[in-house]
């Protein structure tokens, strides 16, 4: 693209106008912010505000039980305290991206904060940075952003503040190099209480509130250090797709930052495409955001964040330029996957055989799903395999990609899902594979079985630190093979009370051979319904998953083996009827309750000869292999290779 040939431009500033992004590791109370800013700055009447729901940002379903953020949302804050007073409006408009907390939806923070000027930084008074707020920091330090620092929890009985500032410092220290300017730690920091909506620039005791009783001194310091978008107010027009939405009316919408020039309702625009190419297209809605409703607006200027319709194929990172004089602005960029999963229709013989009617069954249904969920998710990439009705899912991990798999059932489909593999890479002819920094909360007694756990998993420990509260910390690089199926194993050992965090670091050579589970399956020989009689006599061998009178097939995993190999087993043999009472008649065999697996669990369950069989009734796990005799000869053949 050419670039502009002006003489002279004017810069000129949005003094009415703040986008700032808020960043944190899970649980940091980032949403339960985002609420309060939204209650405090008068964006519900009285009468919404007793309707509205805690946490209301996040608004899916899957986020609302699982109580995480999944997807970045915008809502915008219209704040008319103190410190807008000085503003011509007196009103000083606040555009807020409340992002996700996990590492595994880093795609959709790198999106939130290309769409802002600034972050806020929250950190919890208790627990301190952790390896997702080094991430996100990461992000915002290579984009040259300023930081408010905001101690969130300060009310929390076991709160460090003063130790948690520091290591704040110490994180920034670490990740300042000679390109970042060093201006970067002169940040402010507030202390806060989400949950009470009350913030103060002083200091409060350990587990103390605030002496501030609302927010406004966390208003005052966004408004003094995030910086107002600046603009030319010669310069052609620039908008850039950071997000999309859809609408049963408007068909797809499309979320779009302003940088230079004003977007109007009806405006004939550049559409500028990721693969090069231009055309121009007529924007026929405008939509601005207003807590959380969308209204139809006029135009929008510099620095607003505005919904558009019209353009039914427009991609997150394309651009809305000026058809006079097109300048693409550059594309988001997205850290490389690390996890795949192989998605494929469901093969099993009870396929569609479930309570639900009309679940969709075909490789044609699967594939648009998938290429639906590419629309929005920065994050994904879906490759072909050698098969037609199954295709490679990649991801930054497992939640990420066990969230989608969770949505697609819900939405009535039938699938198999094959075990969470790493995406390798080819360094100098040796193969590598991705690794995570792992820092581990739990209590010290559970030190040695943590150790013990991780060293099976290839992990190495970096740092360990005690705190002398009889909690310890540790920091270990695992390889991200070694974390499939960790969390479950970790909970156990630490009987729950250990809270495990990672995010991806480097590549690193292969590791070698890791084994991650060390009991073998029980598989059902044939098909037909458990029976209790089968039941009360396989429960010594092993540990069952399913209840009496449930349909199992051949090659339908039952249980997990209390020993290193597989079992075939029949599930479904009745006890033999007689005319004689039996003396014993009477005495009844306790039937254990089974283990009833999740679906995160039952991928973090499955070897690389199992899969899932996940329909929008039931998650079953089953061989890869469904006959007996065939798994047999492959295994004989298998172990003869390994020999020869």
């Amino acid at each position: 693209m050419r670039a502009l040939e002006r003489p002279l431009m004017t810069s000129q500033i949005r003094s009415d106008l703040r986008n700032v992004a808020i960043v944190a590791h899970v649980d940091h109370g980032k949403t339960t912010l985002v609420d309060a800013m939204l209650h405090q700055a008068g964006a519900f009447t009285e009468h919404q505000a007793e309707g509205v729901a805690e946490r209301v940002m996040d608004s899916g379903d899957l986020e609302r039980e699982k109580g995480i953020t999944i997807l970045a949302k915008n809502t915008s804050v219209h704040y008319r305290g103190p410190s807008a007073q000085d503003t011509p409006a007196g009103e000083i408009v606040l555009n807020i991206i409340d992002t996700p907390g996990h590492a595994d939806f880093g795609g959709e923070v790198e999106r939130g904060l290309s769409m802002v000027d600034g972050i806020v930084l929250l950190v919890d008074a208790s627990e301190g940075p952790l390896p997702q707020t080094r991430f996100v920091l990461r992000k915002a330090l290579n984009a040259d952003m300023p930081v408010v620092l905001v101690v969130n929890k300060v009310d929390r009985s076991d709160a460090r503040i003063s130790e948690v500032v520091d290591e704040t410092y110490e994180l920034f220290m670490d990740l300042l190099d000679d390109s970042h300017s060093q201006d970067a730690l002169n940040f402010p920091v507030v202390y806060a209480s989400a949950k009470a909506g009350r913030a103060s620039t002083e200091q409060p005791e350990n587990g103390g509130l605030p002496d501030s009783p609302d927010l406004e001194p966390l208003f005052r310091t966004i408004m003094e250090t995030i910086p107002a978008p600046t603009y030319d107010d010669e310069a052609p027009l620039q908008a850039h797709v950071t997000n999309l939405d859809a609408s049963p009316f408007l068909g797809r919408l499309a979320l779009v930052r302003v940088h230079q020039g004003t977007l109007r309702k009806g405006q004939q625009v550049a559409w500028m495409r990721a693969d090069g190419t231009t055309s121009n297209v007529k924007i026929t809605e405008l939509l601005i955001t207003e807590a959380l409703e969308r209204n139809p607006g006029e135009k929008a200027g510099p620095g607003d964040i505005v919904a558009i319709a019209g353009i039914p194929d427009i991609m997150i990172g394309e651009t809305l330029a000026d058809p006079e004089n097109p300048i693409a602005l550059p594309l988001i960029k997205v850290d490389e996957p690390a996890i795949s999963m192989t998605i494929g229709t469901n093969t099993s013989p009870l396929v569609g055989r479930g309570p639900s009617k009309g679940t969709k069954v075909t490789a044609r249904l699967v594939k648009d799903r998938l290429d639906r969920e590419l629309v929005g998710n920065v994050s994904l990439r879906v490759l072909p395999t050698e098969r037609p009705d199954a295709w490679e899912v990649q991801g930054r991990g497992e939640l990420a990609l066990a969230i989608l798999v969770e949505q697609m059932r819900r939405e009535g489909y039938e699938l198999t899902v094959g075990k969470p593999q790493v995406v390798t890479k080819q360094v100098n002819g040796k193969l590598h594979e991705p690794v995570e920094r792992l820092t581990i909360d739990a209590p010290e007694e559970f030190l040695g079985a943590i150790t013990q756990l991780l060293a099976v998993r290839k992990g190495r420990m970096e740092q360990m630190t005690n705190h002398g509260t009889g909690w310890v910390r540790m920091d270990f690089l695992v390889p991200s093979r070694g974390l499939i199926g960790f969390r479950t194993e970790f909970l156990t050992e630490t009987r729950g009370t250990g809270i495990a965090n990672h995010v991806f670091e480097k590549y690193e050579p292969w590791a070698g051979e890791i084994r991650s589970r060390s009991q073998g399956s029980l598989v059902a020989d044939r098909a037909g319904a458990a029976t209790a009689y089968a039941m009360t006599n396989l429960q010594e061998r092993g540990t069952l998953f399913l209840e009496p009178g449930t349909n199992v097939y051949e090659g339908m995993i039952v249980g997990e083996n209390s020993r290193a190999d597989d079992m075939d087993v029949n599930i479904t043999k009745e006890k033999q009827q007689t005319n004689i009472r039996s003396a014993t008649s009477d005495n009844f065999e306790k039937l254990i309750p089974p283990r009833k697996l999740s679906l995160e669990q039952s991928l973090e369950f499955c070897r690389e000869d199992e899969c899932c069989e996940v329909t929008p009734d039931t998650v079953r796990i089953r061989k890869l292999v469904l006959d007996q005799n065939e798994r047999a000869k492959l295994t004989s053949r298998a172990r003869k290779s390994a020999k020869g």
